[in-house]
């Protein structure tokens, strides 16, 4: 997709950038706006490859670890001088029913998604105000507004995504830093085509009012725009990607 300099020298970390998902769509869509991008995610071999195909700069990072996600700032800063927009794609889900799930299946959902989503936050925030701008992306879901069957652990961290995004602009926005969030509705890529049942990915699709489900660009696209300098006025919003009313 040609790009029109939408993010031209701003330096952005995108997390769960490995792969074929929204992650590193939306490092590729950066790139392409003119950023200079880090890519990040836990599995070394698949972001050596992405990082590869995007000709980018690589630090692995496993945002359950605080050490690990200083790390990643950290090094950004070292290597660029600077981070000005940090992208927040990492998320874990699956499917169980909340009568057959354990402890250690919505603690692990909750500590990647939501936690891991704080702890790259405040990390990223702490650095944006040093420097007096910046701007945080974060990927929550529409499953954070609507009920599904099995997916208790993942709606309530991704509902909190939401409410953290909001409360955390509040507190960023006299510096100057805004903190915004997208949510998707259906957006398919391997991953999901592998853990999900061809039967519930038709149904919902269905449901979209366009009768399938989003590419993972079109998603990557929304977070650019809420990543450049025309949301200059939007912070602490949740924008749905959906074909659909929540």
């Amino acid at each position: 997709m040609k790009g029109h300099d939408l993010l031209q020298d701003k330096v952005v970390v995108v997390t769960a950038a490995a792969g074929t998902g929204i992650g590193s769509s939306v490092a590729r869509r950066a790139a392409e706006e003119g950023a200079t991008v880090v890519v990040s995610d836990w599995h070394e071999a698949r972001l050596a490859t992405t990082a590869a195909e995007l000709g980018v700069h690589a630090i692995p990072c496993d945002v359950t670890e605080e050490e690990q996600v200083q790390a990643l700032v950290e090094g950004t800063v070292t290597k660029y001088g600077r981070l000005d927009v940090m992208i927040n794609n990492a998320g874990l889900g699956g499917t169980r029913s909340v009568l057959d799930m354990r402890d250690d299946e919505w603690l692990r959902v909750l500590d990647v998604t939501l936690n891991g989503t704080f702890r790259c936050t405040r990390a990223a925030l702490r650095q944006m105000v040093k420097q007096g701008s910046g701007a945080v992306v974060n990927n929550a879901s529409v499953v954070g507004w609507r009920a599904q069957e099995g997916q208790a652990h993942y709606a309530a961290a991704k509902a909190g995504v939401m409410a953290f995004t909001r409360c955390a602009a509040m507190d960023v926005a006299k510096h100057g830093i805004r903190v915004n969030a997208v949510a998707p509705s259906l957006a398919m890529h391997p991953h999901l085509a592998k853990v999900t049942s061809e039967e519930l990915l038709r149904d919902l699709a269905a449901r979209e009012a366009f009768g399938r489900a989003a590419e993972p660009w079109e998603v990557a696209n929304v977070m650019v725009f809420l990543a450049s300098d025309y949301a200059s006025y939007l912070t602490g919003e949740v924008l749905s990607v959906s074909s659909q009313h929540p």
